[in-house]
Order: structure tokens, then C-alpha cells, then sequence
């Protein structure tokens, strides 16, 4: 993947989970809600868990990596058609670590 494909993905990955989380009606109390989501990380941007041996935040060696979490509003994780849209082929989010793309 080139410089300027991946600088676009990571672009177009963050607005979209952006979009979500500004459409969302949420209440005071929801507003914070955040889940861990699984396999929806670019390389080296995930927040957390990516395997053994790693040290965390931003350790993720490939895209979408199956162990690697990212911070998401409450409930966005399992919306299979968000993630339809802005991940390749038949990627999801987990709210459980995905056995693929190991580091």
C-alpha cells in the first residue's frame, strides 16, 4: 500500500468513526461510553492489547490486526454495517480479540 493509500485510509477511517459518533443522540450519561473494539486498527494506531510481547498503545504491526483495540462509542463496535463501509472485504469489529492478522 503506498504512502498517500494508506494516509487516505487512515483519513477516511477516522472521519467515518467520527461521523458515528457525532450522529448518535446520546444523553449525558452516555456521552463518555466508549467500548474496546477489536480488529479495526490501523497498523501502529491502535489504543491497546496487541498481542505478546508488545508494550500497547500504538504497537499493532498490521492493519486491522485481530488482537489490537481502538476506543469506539458505545455500541459502534458490533454495527456490522458501519464496518461493511469503511474496513476491506468482510472485516468487522469484535468486541473480543480476532484470531487473524497475527503480528
Amino acid at each position: 500500500m503506498s504512502n498517500s493509500t494508506k494516509a487516505l485510509s487512515v483519513a477516511a477511517l477516522a472521519g467515518a468513526v467520527a461521523l458515528a459518533a457525532s450522529a448518535t443522540v446520546t444523553t449525558p450519561v452516555q456521552a463518555d461510553a466508549k467500548e474496546k473494539c477489536y480488529g479495526v486498527s490501523l497498523a501502529g494506531k491502535n489504543d491497546c492489547a496487541a498481542g505478546p510481547g508488545t508494550t500497547c498503545a500504538g504497537t499493532s504491526k498490521v492493519d486491522y490486526q485481530g488482537n489490537a483495540w481502538t476506543l469506539v462509542p458505545a455500541g459502534l463496535c458490533e454495527d456490522a454495517d458501519f464496518w461493511e463501509k469503511v474496513l476491506p472485504g468482510d472485516r468487522t469489529g469484535s468486541l473480543e480479540a480476532i484470531d487473524r492478522d497475527p503480528a
